[in-house]
């Protein structure tokens, strides 16, 4: 290889690197809408491009559109990944590069990522009680515009069979209470997770109970306890913690930090359906904590 073959790669590998990051802001709201953590979809955005980096793109007309697919993937992968592992209990649990082009249109990448923000974190709520596939399905199309042929091509599945995925979770997202303001849903929030706290600081088991869904799931670095009963046994054990939580908006959503002699130990995120936590995520590593976008309240 010449050096001036050398020095085409190099100027052909910091053209795909600027390209990229110009979609950077949609690809993140993508994974963000996927799974619901700000942390992971970094991750997810990352892990696309060293999948980009290794891939021929030339051909590939729409370079927006194919790279949605590929954080597609790579979310759907996660999806899955933390699927399978919810089946674990606690004390259980210490891909190739897309070449298929796309033909999505998105004519302002940062427009896209705005929209989907817009959404907020109601629907990301409906979204977690979603299978892999229909989650995807839907946030694919119906919030980044992305055809059937190609949400089908993500899922292993044909158009059509797309288009279904994405009806059942469209019918799922309207059933929901979404339309409930920031604010009143906020204070509802705050009740619930209030209540939850005085329960685990008294070891409330019945009053636990009250307030979490029977298919709860909590999430910790270390694996995943599902279920009202599981998760309530796992909270009352929280007392002397609960007693310094206060509360707090954890990557948009109610959330609690527990501080220990001011150092922030640990985050807790949650997610509801009504009255009741659906998801709690649990963060302690101190990595992922620096990530977290926390403000107090």
């Amino acid at each position: 290889m010449t050096a001036d073959d050398s020095g085409f790669r190099d100027a052909d590998a910091d053209f795909l690197a600027e390209r990229f990051e110009a979609h950077r802001a949609r690809l993140r709201a993508v994974a963000h809408r996927m799974l619901g953590s700000a942390g992971e979809a970094e991750d997810a955005v990352q892990e696309a491009w060293f999948r980009v980096n290794r891939a021929d793109t030339t051909g590939i007309d729409n370079l927006g559109g194919w790279l949605t697919t590929v954080v597609g993937r790579v979310c759907l992968d996660m999806l899955r990944s933390r699927r399978s592992r919810a089946e674990q209990p606690l004390d259980a649990i210490a891909t190739p590069a897309a070449t298929a082009p796309a033909t999505a249109t998105s004519s302002d990448p940062e427009q896209d990522a705005l929209l989907a923000d817009s959404v907020g974190v109601a629907l990301l709520v409906v979204l977690d009680t979603l299978t892999p596939a229909e989650r995807l399905a839907f946030v694919l199309h119906d919030l980044f515009g992305v055809p059937y042929e190609e949400v089908g091509a993500v899922v292993d599945r044909t158009p059509a069979a797309a288009r279904q995925l994405a009806s059942r979770a469209r019918r799922r997202v309207r059933g929901a209470d979404v339309a409930e303001s920031g604010p009143a849903r906020q204070r509802r929030q705050r009740q619930v997770v209030d209540a939850f706290l005085a329960a685990a600081r008294d070891g409330d088991f019945d009053e636990l109970l009250d307030v979490l869904d029977p298919d709860v799931v909590a999430r910790t670095e270390a694996g995943v306890a599902t279920g009202a009963a599981t998760v309530a046994r796992g909270a009352a054990t929280f007392g002397p913690l609960a007693g310094v939580a206060r509360p707090a908006l954890v990557d948009g959503a109610t959330g609690v930090l527990v501080l220990v002699e001011g150092r922030l130990e640990r985050a807790l995120k949650f997610a509801f359906v009504g009255d009741r936590i659906t998801v709690i995520d649990i963060v302690t590593d101190p990595v992922r904590l620096s990530r977290l976008d926390v403000r107090p309240v």
